[in-house]
């Protein structure tokens, strides 16, 4: 059995699970996995659609949704945001782009690991863009996490590339953590802040994109995060799938007693700004080209702004961030961010990664035996929690 397809499974089975154990009542209000067929999930986005008409009233349902997201995230009223204290070292010069190891405080012992990779060619100032990454292994050291990282480097970004909570280097709590969705989501807010207290970044040009449960990741933080100027998820966006792992849908960010939203339209609160949504064939985004971009182009022509959401759907294509996904973002960021698609094109004008060499992990950890996580490092599942809940 695949990869792509036991993942598929094993999310199917966690999601008909949870609808055993949650149903529609209002225990824990989560809506989990496959929680809905996809004709009820095609209901219920009629059902949505009936309460807008035009901009004013669907920006009250959006404020609802980002209310229900930051009250279930227990986001609101946000934490203070106490200093990061970024470690950043080990640079490596490599063909049109530099690799830093980083690690930065999210909340004071709590630290979030990764790699900053940024253009050495562009002068004055430039996007940054932040790369959740999803449920693979190897996480932010994956080929794929690296190759998207370089290219969009070369074409004149800054890219913070992170860890997942418990995947890599975030190794202070599991994924299992029932806080996981909060403290990543906490994470990815504070990865936008480390882009902006970097003075070669221009703020009006912040992006996120991520495959999977990055992906899921990318629409949660553009829903909630003014900041961020263009978004790509990748293989997520789904009317009928809201995510299989405690990291996406663990916590009630989708339903009240009085309120039901999903991840559709939750993607839609990106509106006006620049969204693209890349999908495939063979996984819960099979539909995307004929329900959820619909439903999402529909409000965006509230803005008049429907040539600032883009589908590129794979129909042949698996569930992963491969170089077929990887080339759809790289036109959409170089058309929405004004990065320079010419650096990373061969001379027949075709997208060419042949120049990004892949680095072993152990050259990419900020933290080993040279280097030791500082010691107020707060460790543990519990200990964790304790730390989030308290901020």
């Amino acid at each position: 059995m695949s990869k792509n397809i036991f993942l598929v499974c094993f999310f199917l089975f966690f999601g008909l699970l949870n609808k055993v154990v949650y149903g529609q009542t209002e225990k824990g209000q989560l809506c989990q996995g496959w929680f809905w067929t996809e004709e009820e999930a095609n209901e219920k986005l009629t059902e949505f659609k009936s309460t807008y008409h035009d901009k004013k009233s669907w920006e009250l349902r959006a404020d609802k949704i980002r209310e229900t997201i930051l009250h279930g995230l227990e986001l609101y009223p946000m934490p203070q945001k106490t200093r990061l204290k970024p470690i950043v070292r080990d640079r490596k010069v490599m063909n049109g782009y530099t690799v830093e190891n980083v690690a930065f405080e999210s909340m004071p012992g709590f630290w979030v690991t990764g790699n900053l990779y940024s253009s050495v060619n562009t002068k004055g100032k430039m996007p940054g863009i932040i790369c959740p990454h999803g449920h693979w292994d190897d996480g932010r050291f994956r080929d794929d996490m690296q190759y998207r990282c370089a290219a969009m480097a070369k074409m004149g970004a800054v890219v913070f590339a992170y860890d997942m909570v418990g995947y890599g280097e975030s190794t202070q709590s599991s994924h299992t953590n029932p806080m996981v969705l909060k403290i990543q989501t906490w994470n990815s807010i504070r990865s936008v802040d480390f882009l902006l207290s970097l003075k070669e970044v221009d703020p009006k040009r912040i992006a996120v994109t991520g495959a999977s449960g990055g992906g899921t990741q990318t629409i949660i933080l553009t829903a909630i995060d003014p900041r961020i100027a263009v978004a790509a998820p990748v293989v997520m966006v789904s009317a009928f799938f809201f995510g299989g792992c405690a990291c996406e849908s663990g916590m009630p960010i989708h339903k009240t007693q009085d309120f039901q939203t999903n991840n559709v339209e939750i993607a839609a609160c990106a509106a006006p700004r620049p969204l693209l949504l890349v999908s495939d064939g063979n996984d819960w985004t099979k539909n995307t080209t004929n329900v959820e971009y619909p439903y999402i182009k529909q409000i965006y022509e509230f803005y008049n702004a429907s040539d600032m959401v883009e589908n590129v759907h794979l129909p042949d294509e698996q569930h992963d961030y491969g170089i077929s996904k990887r080339k759809a973002v790289y036109n959409f960021f170089a058309k929405h961010l004004g990065l320079e698609l010419t650096t990373i094109q061969g001379d027949d004008g075709q997208i060419d990664e042949s120049f990004i060499k892949i680095l072993p992990k152990e050259v990419l950890c900020v933290f080993d035996d040279r280097h030791t996580r500082p010691t107020n490092a707060v460790v543990g599942d519990k200990a964790v929690s304790n730390l989030f809940k308290n901020n």
